[in-house]
């Protein structure tokens, strides 16, 4: 059906598909919880806020999983080698993340100011440290990890995980926990109502604005600052190939290449910015400023994978054992039939997502959740 290299061309769009499927469905609820002590300026506010996403954030992270699933499967070098040298990062997330299940659950239990505050705070730390390790985790694909393979393939970190976190990726960890909190705000004036929709309307104008700002700035640190990667030969794409097959050097605004090769992918960036200027100017028409906010979502997604293509976790200590799509692929076989599945639960996941919110339509008001106190979150 396809040759080996369009298979792992295709499993990196298909990649591609999943991080924004979870950045535009996932994306506003860690926004959501890293805004509710922000917007949800009392305790009614921040009920209303929960059950905006609630009943669904569970379903959300299904794009999560099938993400990290399809890194293991497609692509297991990258995933043995990201686990290993990012380690402490993947599991501050992970543990920032059991706030949400336990949150969602327990908040509405006791009625009782401080035992509400508490998770109040985890949900916050559930939304903020996920978006702020996802953006930097984009960051170090940028800079490159300090990583080699002796050898027999082993992998060697040189140095600490501290030592990586550049100010670069620090920046890009601030890049996405706006950006999310803007499509969370976005979403929350869509589904609240009352004083939440009012303050989140305003805070979605603020940080639309924001975002806008800190793209372009990383946009100028990338084109000045960051030393990009450029393959240089790379053996047969056609064929199982390994990191010890390659050349690789680094300069400065190497990563503008592929937009100067093919100046389409200049449509990536300009999404990112009309999206976020579109979902602040438009805040007074939610369901415009949401669409608009989740193109945004993906227009900047989208810049990053097309800049860094076709590397996916460089070394910043020998980049010529920088792990790409071409060197780090599972086997022509493997990618095939996870083709054919994809092909099948990719749009199953679409079907019942778009189900999901269509039974779970209308707004949410403090009076209607106030009501059913413990049918509620």
């Amino acid at each position: 059906m396809f040759d080996y290299e369009m298979l792992k061309l295709i499993w990196w769009l298909l990649l591609g598909v999943l991080l924004i499927g979870f950045g535009v469905t996932g994306g506003f609820d860690l926004g959501v919880g890293a805004m509710l002590r922000v917007i949800g300026r009392t305790d009614d506010d921040r009920k209303v806020m929960i059950n905006c996403i609630g009943p669904t954030w569970d379903g959300n992270q299904v794009w999560l999983i099938l993400g990290a699933g399809a890194v293991f499967a497609a692509w297991p070098l990258v995933y043995a080698s990201a686990f290993s040298v990012l380690y402490p990062a993947m599991l501050a997330a992970l543990f920032a993340l059991f706030f949400r299940p336990t949150g969602f659950e327990y908040r509405a239990k006791v009625a009782d100011a401080r035992w509400r505050a508490f998770w109040d705070w985890g949900l916050v730390v559930g939304g903020a440290v996920p978006a702020l390790v996802f953006g930097v985790a984009f960051g170090l694909v940028l800079e490159g990890v300090p990583f080699h393979y002796d050898a027999d393939m082993r992998i060697v970190m040189d140095g600490s995980v501290l030592a990586a976190l550049t100010p670069f990726a620090l920046f890009a960890g601030l890049v996405s926990l706006v950006m999310l909190s803007m499509h969370g705000a976005a979403f929350i004036n869509l589904k609240a109502r009352g004083d939440v929709q009012h303050q989140a309307r305003r805070w979605l104008g603020r940080l639309s604005l924001t975002l806008v700002a800190l793209f372009a700035i990383g946009g100028i640190w990338v084109t000045q600052g960051v030393s990009g990667y450029q393959l240089l030969s790379g053996g047969d794409f056609n064929h199982a190939m390994t990191p010890l097959d390659q050349q690789v050097t680094r300069e400065v605004g190497a990563w503008m290449r592929n937009f100067t090769k093919m100046p389409w992918m200049w449509a990536a960036p300009a999404v990112g910015f009309a999206g976020a200027l579109l979902a602040g100017l438009s805040r007074g028409l939610p369901r415009v400023a949401l669409v608009s906010s989740g193109l945004s979502v993906a227009g900047v997604i989208l810049t990053a994978g097309f800049a860094a293509f076709p590397f996916m976790l460089p070394s910043s200590s020998v980049p010529s054992q920088s792990l790409t799509l071409w060197n780090a692929s599972a086997s022509e076989h493997s990618l095939a039939l996870m083709l054919i599945a994809a092909c099948f639960f990719i749009p199953l996941i679409l079907l019942y997502t778009t189900w999901v919110y269509r039974v779970l339509r209308g707004p949410v008001r403090s009076a209607d959740v106030n009501k059913q106190e413990y049918g509620t979150y």
